[in-house]
């Protein structure tokens, strides 16, 4: 398994015991899909995450505070879906996307 692989694994991990299940692995080792719009990579020794046009990151050697982080804003998201989120749902799911975030 890559750097990458073991660090996304390890984050995706801490993030099921956060209650965040929805989180899965895109395929490219590198990256976890948390939500539509909410996206985490890792990259040279760093995870990156994503959301809309926001950037943040975070030290890869912390996949706990990475996760805490990154859970706390998917909360925030599913609390009050912001107004990108409907644009990015129709455009990445086609129009059968109806009140499902």
């Amino acid at each position: 398994m890559s750097e990458a692989g073991a660090a996304t694994e390890k984050l995706r991990a801490e993030l099921l015991g956060l209650g965040v299940t929805s989180a899965y692995e895109v395929g490219d080792d590198a990256t976890l899909s948390v939500w539509i719009g909410l996206v985490v990579r890792f990259r040279d020794g760093f995870y990156r995450w994503q959301e809309g046009s926001v950037k943040r990151r975070h030290l890869g050697t912390d996949p706990v505070g990475c996760a805490i982080r990154v859970a706390r804003r998917y909360t925030e998201l599913q609390a009050d879906i912001p107004l990108w989120w409907e644009d990015l749902a129709r455009e990445l799911r086609g129009g059968s996307v109806q009140e499902y975030p």
